[in-house]
């Protein structure tokens, strides 16, 4: 009997162990953070936060709906949902007092999400040319190759921070990335991005990887050993030095810069997403919507 119970506690151990590694690390500390509002909201107001329900869920999305994006108001109430999952209990986030006041708040307050602008070819030109003035050699090789490569592999800043030397193989046609696990992936399955060789060798992503490799000697482990964070705080800093408005850029701007302008150029949805490693079309499109505004603009046709 004692052995039965024993087993049973080990099973039950290494369920909630399974349960809470079926998310990536990054996302279940960002899970924890937006339930760390919602249990501080029902303290405030009385209530009880866990197990929680639909009529509370739903005053703490009016609540947030005064001061948040619409955006935010949709990811709270997943994250509420994941962390009373992972802690036993359910929560009916199609309850219609949910559903019903979502749609009320969408409809006065509207969904668009304005997005952080995407770095074009020009702006890299510009951001590259600034790198090169950097007189510590070090952070000029670091740098121009982190700026290229996110660029050029259209990568999440969380995956190119990630990039260990392992995972990189050169080859004749140019490099050769391992994604090992990224946002869409959770299951860890993972991909290959292949960087070709650019035809200026200046802002060529292969050759600057290469180059920055060989003078950081790196034999193994992270390539670019710095926070996801710091890549943002880079690309801030790049903007600014340029002339560029660095509020209206983040870390998403590389690869959000990458799908605009391969669409802009004619690159079919398919290789875009191969690249990105998106799973649905519907931010591919918005991405090729922004880059076809002036090219397909119906105004084109006028000429005055």
């Amino acid at each position: 009997m004692n052995d039965l119970v024993t087993n049973v506690k080990s099973l039950e151990l290494e369920t909630l162990k399974n349960l809470r590694s079926s998310k990536a690390s990054n996302t279940l500390r960002a899970y924890k953070s937006d339930y760390k509002d919602f249990a501080s909201f029902c303290l405030k107001n009385g209530f009880k936060p866990m197990p929680s329900e639909p009529k509370i869920i739903s005053l703490y999305l009016t609540y947030l709906s005064k001061s948040c994006k619409f955006s935010t108001l949709k990811r709270r109430l997943a994250s509420i949902s994941v962390i009373h999952r992972l802690s036993g209990h359910y929560i009916d986030t199609k309850h219609p007092m949910i559903t019903e006041n979502l749609m009320g708040i969408k409809r006065v307050k509207g969904s668009h999400q304005k997005a952080k602008k995407p770095i074009l070819i020009n702006e890299l030109k510009l951001i590259v040319n600034a790198i090169d003035k950097d007189k510590n050699e070090k952070n000029r090789f670091k740098n121009k190759a982190l700026i290229l490569v996110g660029f050029a592999g259209g990568f999440r800043r969380s995956e190119l921070v990630a990039i260990v030397n392992e995972d990189v193989d050169f080859v004749p046609e140019g490099v050769k990335i391992f994604v090992k696990r990224s946002k869409t992936d959770q299951s860890g399955e993972g991909m290959t991005k292949g960087i070709p060789y650019f035809l200026n060798a200046n802002y060529c992503p292969v050759i600057s990887l290469k180059n920055w490799i060989e003078k950081s000697e790196i034999k193994s482990g992270k390539i670019f050993d710095m926070s996801d964070k710091s890549v943002a705080l880079t690309i801030k800093k790049y903007t600014a030095l340029v002339g560029l408005d660095s509020n209206k850029y983040s870390g998403h701007s590389l690869r959000s810069g990458f799908a605009t302008s391969t669409a802009e150029l004619g690159a079919e949805e398919r290789s875009i997403m191969a690249m990105t490693g998106h799973k649905t079309t519907q931010m591919v499109r918005r991405y090729i919507q922004e880059a076809n505004l002036f090219k397909n603009n119906a105004l084109n046709k006028i000429k005055i």
